[in-house]
């Protein structure tokens, strides 16, 4: 995937912090994800890419602070973050933070590629040597969006506004790291009441065109959950 020239990225530089926020940006790419990696500023470094990172400003939010780095990543915000988790271990950091506060970012397919040479989107089994600390965030990044399905709709967040239903299908292929039953993945898209059909069709290939739809969860549910994985039976 194309890299991008962050404005932020040389600006960093090697320092000592005491407490960090670690961002892993997560999109998808073909069949797998991709997380996006900043090409570190020392280039004597051991690992020559780690994650977008920085300590909180002066009375900044952990929340905030998170989004700030994954905006000056992307060029934009994400279209979901979330804490995940803080890691004080011995692994090292590129910082050598004595712990780091990592946050998942999702961003929907089809945004605009990251172009330059400062950051680049790394598909998750071909990842370079990163620092040990990053390499643990990473899987547990992956990990908690994993875990996360059946409790919110997070893969709607991977997705552009509008998608077909094989669109999304894919998606839950994808974080699930299985194929699943077409027929029986929209009997339990149909029960979740979470999409709705547009007016608006795409044509794949040679075949009839495919209708788009969009996540719009029904508003007399009080809950939004994901897909029913229960309910995936072959």
């Amino acid at each position: 995937m194309r890299e991008r020239t962050s404005p932020t990225a040389a600006k960093a530089a090697p320092r000592r912090t005491a407490v960090s926020v670690d961002v892993v940006l997560l999109t998808p790419h073909g069949k797998t994800l991709a997380t996006l990696l900043r090409r570190a500023p020392d280039l004597r470094s051991r690992e020559r890419w780690m994650l977008p990172w920085d300590g909180a400003r002066t009375d900044e939010m952990l929340e905030n602070a998170a989004d700030r780095i994954a905006r000056d990543a992307l060029g934009a915000a994400p279209a979901w973050l979330e804490q995940i988790g803080a890691f004080g271990d011995a692994r090292r950091h590129p910082g050598e933070a004595d712990i780091s506060i990592a946050f998942v970012g999702l961003v929907a397919a089809g945004a605009p590629a990251p172009v330059g040479g400062d950051e680049a989107w790394f598909p998750l089994a071909d990842i370079p040597a990163l620092p040990p600390r990053h390499k643990q965030v990473i899987d547990t990044a992956f990990e908690a969006v994993r875990l996360r399905l059946d409790q919110v709709p997070i893969a709607f967040r991977l997705l552009p506004p509008t998608f077909t239903l094989t669109d999304l299908q894919g998606i839950y292929e994808i974080l699930l790291g299985r194929r699943l039953h077409k027929a029986s993945f929209r009997r339990a898209l149909q029960t979740a009441w979470l999409v709705e059909p547009t007016d608006e069709w795409r044509s794949e290939g040679r075949g009839r065109p495919a209708q788009l739809y969009r996540f719009a969860p029904r508003k007399r549910r009080v809950s939004r959950r994901g897909v029913r994985f229960d309910l995936l039976g072959a």
